[in-house]
């Protein structure tokens, strides 16, 4: 063990107290960003980014998110420079969190209508479906393509499989309201939808293009098991959008609309 003269006592600790002195002097107490923002505020500005497995939309890989309303959010918020977070939710506690609002939380790649508004703050859509179609069993005879959408939804012997609190967009959604067609309500993401299908519990569900032909190329079912029933009258397809809760200012939707209308055209 090293062992110290009395006499070098007083020289240690004049040299532990100028270190306590330069140390309280020079370092911060609260740590910094680059930016010079603390790390609490800016853990406080971070926009918690809420989505969940939906192919192509939204999907977990190697390098992260991704899928056709993933990557022009990323963009976005990256041109924009605002700071922000991925979490994985179920779709149907997405919007308990926007109710809630009790932090700075965005849902990705949401249809815009009245009831949503009222809780929501909206940016400039981010993305735009292809024409909306129904998915139904390829040997079911009671339903076929090239009808129009109320021809399909006022027959007695078809069953609609919906999901519980989504949208399929302004004009679909009118119509379901106004026909009120059988309906099966159901909790389950698309995949255990399309099973539903399948086996007969339910005729045909809505569904965007894109989004059909991800899914029954990876539910596990063979794809040719299920047909596209397309509608004459049926619109463009759907926009899509950022949901922001109340949390957020005015002033992050303004700055992420400029770069949605930048680099997500």
């Amino acid at each position: 063990m090293m062992k110290f003269k009395t006499s070098s006592i007083p020289f240690l600790c004049l040299v532990l107290a100028l270190t306590l002195f330069y140390t309280r002097q020079f370092i911060p107490h609260n740590l910094s960003s680059p930016d010079g923002v603390s790390l609490s505020q800016a853990e406080a500005d971070v926009i918690t980014l809420h989505y969940h497995e939906r192919a192509p939309y939204y999907m977990t890989g190697p390098l992260g998110v991704y899928g056709l309303c993933a990557d022009p959010v990323k963009r976005a918020f990256e041109h924009a420079g605002i700071p922000f977070r991925w979490e994985k939710t179920p779709a149907k506690r997405q919007l308990d969190i926007l109710r809630a609002n009790t932090a700075k939380d965005c849902l990705i790649g949401w249809f815009k209508n009245p009831q949503r508004e009222k809780i929501a703050k909206y940016t400039h859509a981010i993305y735009r479906d292809k024409p909306t179609i129904a998915l139904a069993r390829a040997d079911n005879p009671k339903i076929v393509s090239g009808r129009s959408i109320e021809e399909t939804l006022v027959r007695e012997n078809l069953i609609l499989l919906r999901k519980t609190g989504y949208s399929y967009g302004p004009f679909i959604d009118a119509k379901i309201s106004h026909l009120n067609p059988r309906q099966e309500m159901t909790s389950a993401e698309n995949v255990g939808m399309l099973r539903m299908i399948h086996s007969g519990r339910a005729d045909y569900f809505f569904i965007s293009e894109e989004e059909a032909t991800a899914l029954t190329a990876t539910s596990g079912l063979l794809a040719t098991d299920f047909s596209y029933i397309r509608f004459t009258n049926i619109p463009k397809g759907n926009h899509r959008y950022l949901l922001f809760s109340r949390q957020v200012e005015d002033a992050v939707i303004e700055k992420l609309n400029l770069s949605i209308d930048a680099v997500c055209k």
